[in-house]
């Protein structure tokens, strides 16, 4: 085992695995409708800006709008790439957690708009607990994460 794996914040890093969880979602549910929309716009001529001021006429304006626009797919390319490789990472260890544990992670992490205290309130109505159950089975539900993300 490497020594750096000693020494990494196990639970810092699995908050912001689980932050990442509905970006890396979204990316892979719309990049292929965002490479259509590019690969449109690369086909499709650009118009004349006509604004009845005087402007100089680039040559190579189609050229530099076509490279621009493969730059882009790449870059979205890329950005799948990473998304799929996130979630045949972060996925397994997701399903291993029970529905509870997933329950408390997604009130705490996942819901962007929620403050923590509503998360809190929410879990305690949920299982019918108090405030501090409901930290204490948050804190056991990210140990667990972190345990199956990376390990000991």
């Amino acid at each position: 085992m490497n020594i750096v794996w000693q020494y990494l914040d196990k639970r810092a890093a699995a908050i912001n695995a689980l932050k990442d969880y509905s970006s890396m979602k979204y990316i892979i549910e719309h990049t292929d409708e965002d490479i259509a929309t590019l690969n449109e716009e690369m086909s499709s001529p650009a118009s004349p800006v006509l604004n009845g001021m005087p402007s100089t006429h680039d040559p190579k304006a189609g050229e530099k709008r076509l490279i621009a626009c493969i730059n882009e797919i790449d870059v979205l390319k890329e950005r799948y790439r990473q998304a799929l490789e996130y979630m045949d990472w972060f996925q397994p260890a997701w399903d291993a957690l029970t529905e509870d544990e997933q329950y408390v992670l997604k009130e705490f992490y996942l819901d962007d708009e929620q403050k923590q205290i509503d998360a809190v309130y929410n879990i305690c109505d949920h299982f019918n607990i108090e405030r501090s159950s409901a930290y204490n089975k948050k804190n056991r539900a990210l140990q667990h994460l972190a345990l199956l993300l990376y390990g000991k």
